[in-house]
């Protein structure tokens, strides 16, 4: 039977929504829970608290699982959906209104989707190396993470710094570099650039599909979201293990990339978050273009 909604392109029955959203929450708990403890506590976690407190996504919202665009939600239990407000009661089930998207967001969408577009189709640079943290102190007065050691002195951290090619693509990782850094970078990025110089093989780009996923909630389907978080986790780690922080005691061990072998090691987490995070960015530019196409 056709849908008698136009954009409605799947519908679920309560007992298989009801399923995804259990196995969605049942996911996400192992990792979120034990966070949630240790932030209770006030125990600081330079992986974890990245993804909450520069990504702005609450772990509540993380948690709470959403269909996505085009698929409609059947049974009573669906009703709940309709607490928020981009919700609303079809024929064929509970939806998401597209007629509702606001129209303040529609021409950031658009500029989203042509960035995704163009990050994929940009040759990967594997040659940065994670400089970026390495930048972020370089002959500075004070430390992002000031409750973790160093990995060597801040004298021995700079020359390496002014020996080694900086060449940060990403605006986000650039604009935290010290003042003295950034003249050694080869790329001035700005946030008119970020089309421009997005590329596949950088972790940030990789960790900010998950960004683009969460910004976009919930037209995105909770299953694409989880996905990027899990790869955005994965991610922060190894950022994290390449830095210049000594994260030892919370069991990292370093990505030396002061030597040879470390570079090489990175280069092959650079490759494989690269070919991860691929398929996730071709799923989530097709939600943007579902939505572009209605409007």
């Amino acid at each position: 039977m056709p849908f008698s909604v136009s954009y409605v392109h799947k519908v679920l029955e309560e007992a298989q929504w009801v399923a995804c959203a259990r196995a969605h929450e049942d996911r996400l708990r192992p990792i979120l829970d034990p966070y949630l403890e240790r932030r209770s506590r006030g125990v600081k976690d330079p992986v974890m608290d990245f993804l909450f407190e520069y990504y702005t996504f609450r772990p509540s919202h993380l948690l709470r699982w959403s269909p996505g665009f085009g698929v409609g939600l059947q049974g009573p239990a669906a009703a709940i959906f309709l607490e928020q407000p981009a919700f609303t009661r079809t024929p064929v089930g509970v939806t998401l209104d597209p007629d509702g998207f606001p129209e303040h967001r529609k021409q950031g969408i658009r500029w989203v989707r042509d960035m995704l577009a163009a990050t994929e189709a940009r040759t990967p640079f594997l040659g940065c190396y994670g400089l970026h943290e390495w930048a972020m102190v370089y002959r500075a007065e004070a430390v992002r993470h000031a409750q973790v050691p160093l990995r060597m002195t801040p004298d021995a951290l700079a020359a390496f710094v002014e020996a080694a090619p900086v060449a940060c693509t990403h605006y986000d990782a650039f604009r935290f570099f010290t003042p003295e850094a950034r003249p050694l970078n080869r790329h001035q990025p700005t946030h008119a650039t970020i089309p421009s110089l997005e590329q596949p093989g950088c972790l940030h780009a990789n960790m900010d599909v998950y960004r683009w996923a969460y910004k976009l909630y919930p037209w995105v389907p909770g299953g694409l979201v989880a996905d990027a978080f899990a790869l955005a986790c994965r991610i922060r780690e190894v950022d994290m293990r390449a830095s210049p922080y000594d994260l030892q005691a919370a069991g990292l061990d370093p990505i030396p990339i002061e030597t040879p072998e470390g570079r090489s090691v990175y280069r092959k987490h650079q490759q494989r978050f690269m070919h991860e995070a691929a398929p996730l960015r071709v799923r989530l530019r097709g939600v943007y273009d579902a939505l572009i196409a209605y409007f």
